[in-house]
């Protein structure tokens, strides 16, 4: 189990420097941010002192190598256009971004699942038929679009949510804001976290009542009922555990997924986090901050890859050998 967990985490790395190359390197195409930060009656004198105080005249590897030994220490540079650490600046931006995923990813596995084991139990039902069809909504239409929709009857039509923002939050401690503890800020939450997870919920309870189906359908089911067991234990502990494995993989990835392509969701709702800082950053070519986003992402799925593979062996007891 140790030697499994070291070569996850050895794999983990590759993937990190293989990713911090592929942005960096692409990163060189954007754009040239000397452009952005001077203005039009520059000198070539002072692109050049520019261009080596930001280090860009040294050679391709070393700048990459500096950004790996920076990073390694919670050093991603200097914005180019703000002029302020990158690391502070993901600091401010990262509680919208995490309070928002969180909540995406809670209503998502949470409704997934459940609505996943009724529509599989109760699959002749009117009641399954029903969401099965409106689940269609949020594997069809793209997140963008589902957004507009729901600032158009919800704020402009009805007028009952903020259609844009975050709200008045709450500092905790030195670097931590939320707006779980107002009221504004929890009202400007909920759009947001519906449309960013809407996607991911339709996947989850499809997935889950594919294989639940499948499941119930074997023959230790069959035997387990056989015996009288009651038909909330067959259902929950024996075909709902066994159903768990391929969710748990699709899951993992989808959380990941909801950190990533919160780009989307912040734009369409000015939501102040890391996505929208991203995008710009790409519109001034503020290569440490693209960066050190895609860094950060690439170790959040990385990380939820690794807790995934873990509790493979927590759920079935098969992997352990």
């Amino acid at each position: 189990m140790i030697g499994y967990i070291l070569r996850r985490v050895f794999q983990s790395l590759l993937v990190l420097l293989v990713v911090g190359l592929v942005a960096f390197s692409m990163f060189r195409f954007v754009g040239d941010p000397i452009e952005n930060m001077l203005g039009q009656e520059r000198t070539q004198a002072d692109v050049e002192r520019l261009r080596e105080t930001l280090g860009l005249d040294q050679p391709f590897p070393v700048q990459y190598w500096r950004f790996l030994q920076n990073a390694a220490q919670g050093d991603f540079g200097m914005s180019y256009r703000q002029g302020r650490p990158v690391a502070d600046i993901l600091m401010e931006r990262a509680p919208a971004t995490l309070e928002l995923a969180a909540v995406s990813g809670f209503l998502a596995v949470s409704l997934g699942i459940i609505l996943g084991v009724f529509t599989a139990i109760r699959r002749g039902g009117w009641a399954a038929g029903t969401i099965m069809t409106l689940s269609l909504i949020g594997v069809s239409l793209p997140t963008f679009l589902i957004g507009i929709l729901l600032i158009y009857v919800f704020s402009v039509e009805l007028g009952w949510l903020p259609s844009f923002g975050r709200g008045e939050v709450v500092r905790i401690g030195d670097w931590w804001t939320t707006g779980f503890l107002t009221q504004s800020g929890l009202a400007a939450l909920i759009l947001p976290s519906i449309t960013l997870g809407l996607y991911q919920l339709t996947l989850i309870m499809r997935l889950v009542r594919s294989e639940m189906m499948e499941v119930l359908r074997q023959d230790y089911i069959r035997f387990a009922r056989a015996r009288g067991l009651p038909e909330r234990k067959v259902n929950f502990r024996h075909a709902l555990r066994n159903t768990l494995v391929p969710v748990i993989t699709v899951t993992g990835l989808q959380l990941g997924s909801i950190i990533a392509f919160a780009i989307i969701t912040e734009t369409v709702f000015q939501w102040p986090g890391v996505g929208l800082l991203f995008i710009n950053a790409i519109q001034f070519v503020d290569i440490p901050v693209m960066a050190a986003y895609l860094m950060l992402i690439s170790v959040m799925f990385v990380g939820i890859n690794l807790i995934v593979d873990l509790l493979y062996v927590a759920i079935d007891p098969r992997l352990r050998t």
